[in-house]
């Protein structure tokens, strides 16, 4: 899912491509996108673009007479901009935005239809669609603190809860994680001063230095390659890999359709996570640290290779 610095370079592409054009036509090629009825769609269509705004992962565009454009990209969901007039093509294509100086098309992979169009009037209809998360680059230190243990959950878990922070999500959540030196399951209450310091530097420094990459990445140039697994990445994506602080492996805790990598080295002091699918098999055999896991690995590949004759 496009994530704070995604977004922001999204929308600086944006600025540079339709501030101040005139959306002529809104083509929506896919029913389900549009999550609202009133304002309707069609209201949009030759009012000129005066600004635009980021609540949490939403792309927000304000047109005239305080009417905006919400986009929700979800996990797949991507733009692409076009100089000349295009259709979305489904399966893929959801809609088309026709603007004077050209087409921003939007797309989503996959089979799950996740991505929202919302059209709200003034600041009452933003406020709905806002999950109330802390901007963290626009916060002190103190803020910080009393947001991250209003409740005591595990940090990813807080880091990922876009009514506790905005804009970040599964994959830099890892990255800050990782530059914080901290465990993604350690308790947000149980932390010391010291711990929420490195963790409140780690989060603006990571979200900065993306934002400032990404941006370079893509130059003038509309960004096409956004994705949660970017080269130069710490640990977010590369399990088994090395780690670049320790050299240690990058292990990873994967549930439903997510997955945390983090390095036990650096994170969690040599620890192994219990990993949800493994350790439900394994139970009291699961092993305690990665160099048990390295060697449960190779007995289970030596077995295999090599089975017990039949009786």
């Amino acid at each position: 899912m496009p994530e704070l610095p995604d977004i922001v370079v999204y929308i600086e592409a944006l600025e540079r491509r339709i501030l101040g054009d005139t959306l002529e036509r809104v083509t929506i090629a896919a029913p389900f996108l549009l999550r609202t009825v009133e304002p309707p769609i069609a209201s949009v269509e030759g009012k000129k673009v005066l600004r635009f705004r980021r609540i949490g992962k939403r792309i927000c565009i304000g047109l005239e007479e305080d009417l905006w454009l919400v986009l929700h990209l979800m996990i797949a969901g991507r733009l692409h901009w076009s100089e000349k007039r295009k259709k979305p093509s489904p399966p893929r294509g959801l809609a088309a935005l026709d603007f004077t100086n050209g087409t921003l098309l939007w797309t989503e992979a996959g089979s799950q239809k996740r991505a929202s169009l919302h059209v709200v009037a003034g600041e009452v209809g933003l406020r709905a669609l806002d999950p109330g998360g802390l901007e963290v680059l626009d916060a002190s230190a103190q803020d910080f603190t009393q947001v991250l243990q209003s409740a005591n959950h595990t940090l990813k878990r807080a880091l990922t809860d876009p009514r506790l922070f905005s804009g970040i999500g599964n994959a830099y959540s890892d990255e800050i994680l990782w530059e914080a030196k901290l465990s993604p399951l350690a308790l947000t209450q149980k932390l010391a001063p010291a711990e929420i310091e490195r963790l409140y530097s780690a989060t603006r420094e990571s979200l900065l230095r993306w934002s400032k990459k990404l941006r370079d990445e893509s130059g003038d140039r509309f960004p096409e390659k956004v994705t949660a697994f970017r080269a130069g990445m710490a640990v977010h994506g590369r399990y088994k890999e090395a780690c670049p602080r320790c050299g240690g492996k990058i292990q990873r805790i994967r549930y439903a359709s997510n997955e945390t990598d983090y390095c036990p080295t650096c994170q969690t002091a040599g620890k192994l996570l219990a990993d949800r699918a493994w350790s439900r098999l394994l139970r009291e055999d699961w092993p305690k640290t990665p160099e048990e896991l390295e060697l449960l690995t190779q007995s289970k590949a030596s077995q295999f290779r090599n089975p017990p004759p039949p009786k």
